[in-house]
């Protein structure tokens, strides 16, 4: 097992013992890590939450706020605000929907 995990981290460095001249690669290989962690990452995002709408709410919060260059911190925050308020909303929605089909 230890020989499966050693064998990927030594690799490169031996077979790459020269620096990379080569433009494409070098961006193929800066850019690898970030497409492989939103590969990763992305998915998962819409079923962390209790409802999907709550998710893709503030995916797209976090999305718009991010495009529109805001800190990492405020993202994180509005969007994990939005989630909550979506979900609350949500909560209450389901509620009076179910309080108007209940027969006393």
């Amino acid at each position: 097992m230890a020989l499966v995990t050693y064998i990927p981290r030594v690799l490169p460095v031996t077979i790459f013992r020269k620096e990379i001249k080569s433009r494409f690669i070098r961006s193929f290989l800066d850019y690898t890590p970030y497409a492989v962690l939103g590969a990763l990452t992305f998915p998962d995002v819409f079923f962390s939450t209790g409802h999907f709408y709550s998710a893709a709410g503030g995916t797209l919060v976090a999305v718009i706020l991010g495009y529109r260059g805001k800190s990492l911190v405020v993202v994180a925050v509005a969007a994990i605000i939005s989630v909550y308020l979506l979900e609350l909303a949500g909560g209450v929605l389901a509620a009076e929907w179910l309080t108007a089909f209940v027969v006393y």
